[in-house]
């Protein structure tokens, strides 16, 4: 290989350095989807399971049969108070707690009632205790009313949530993803108004840390 031939090979090697250091750049940062294709809170957090040969001679399958797909069940435990106020959902990663807005705020508003800061202050303790770093606060309404002033309402009031929890999380490095999604991912049917009550809720889910739940 010629001089001139060495020069332009490094330089080619160099250009493909350069290209996958930005690629690694432009992976790193990313912004979520501004609607995800699932409900929020419910993407998988098991590990992927153990592929499964289904030719393995260890396997009894009656002839003619075949395994189904396989799928990651992640494993939740809710507990929810007797007036359905406040309901918490744990996974094998994650912590949700779900406060109904009547409980933080007039109907209607975006402004806290006496008792919020109480509750919200509560749950930014354990997310201390949790070591938690990536939080993510989700507002939702009801279907009454237009699409347009439930989604700027269930941001609004997602907003104010962010706001209490930052004046009581003391985790260095904490990213907050805070989102208004108006009347889309109802947990109760909103022909009644039980149902709509609680559609009508502020979600925070962060991750458990190693230190377990708090008691």
């Amino acid at each position: 290989m010629t001089k001139r031939h060495r020069v332009a090979a490094a330089t080619a090697v160099a250009a493909l350095v350069i290209a996958g250091a930005h690629l690694i750049g432009a992976s790193a940062a990313y912004a979520d989807d501004p609607k995800p294709s699932v409900p929020p809170g419910t993407e998988p957090s098991a590990a992927a399971p153990v592929p499964i040969d289904s030719k393995s001679p260890g396997l009894k399958i009656p002839q003619g049969g075949t395994l189904a797909p396989v799928k990651v069940l992640d494993i939740a435990e809710v507990v929810e108070d007797l007036g359905g106020e406040q309901r918490r959902q744990e996974t094998n990663q994650n912590v949700m707690m779900a406060l109904q807005s009547e409980v933080l705020f007039p109907e209607n508003s975006a402004v806290f009632n006496a008792q919020a800061a109480a509750r919200i202050q509560a749950i930014a303790q354990e997310i201390n205790t949790q070591k938690a770093t990536r939080i993510r606060v989700f507002g939702f309404t009801d279907d009454q009313g237009s699409y347009e002033h439930g989604q700027e309402l269930s941001k609004q009031r997602a907003d104010a949530v962010q706001a209490e929890l930052a004046k009581t999380v003391t985790n260095p490095g904490v990213t907050y993803d805070v989102r208004g999604y108006s009347e889309d991912y109802p947990i109760a049917d909103n022909g009644t108004e039980e149902g709509r009550k609680k559609n009508r809720r502020v979600e925070i889910t962060f991750p458990r840390g190693a230190t377990g739940a708090a008691g």
